[in-house]
């Protein structure tokens, strides 16, 4: 058997609040809208993975998600300049990313992440 997609579900009342905020924020772009379920998606391959944690690193809680981004720095501009909750500052992390945690219309904590070059 081939896992051929692992898609995260995130419940919320208000779909047209969570779309945005992740179209705004992440560039993402609307794949399928069935009215109470959209999924959103860049066009790209995905990798599976699913992290398995006991606590966030650096003394956080373990996020909802991790995204990882080409430019965390710009994400997270475009997150404080679109008023986003910043849970966790963008900070350069000793095993090797640079992230920051921000908030989504849910309550849901999201990861923010870039690996160097």
């Amino acid at each position: 058997m081939t896992v051929k997609r692992i898609v995260s579900n995130i419940a919320a009342s208000s779909i047209d609040e969570v779309r945005a905020f992740y179209c705004d924020l992440f560039g993402l772009a609307v794949v399928m809208d069935q009215g109470w379920i959209v999924t959103l998606a860049t066009g790209a391959t995905s990798q599976t993975q699913i992290s398995i944690a006991s606590e966030g690193g650096s003394g956080t809680a373990v996020p909802d998600l991790s995204v990882e981004v080409e430019d965390v720095d710009a994400v997270y501009q475009r997150a404080r300049r679109l008023g986003h909750t910043i849970e966790y500052e963008l900070t350069d992390e000793p095993w090797g990313v640079r992230r920051f945690y921000v908030v989504d219309p849910t309550g849901k904590v999201l990861n923010v992440l870039s690996h160097p070059d």
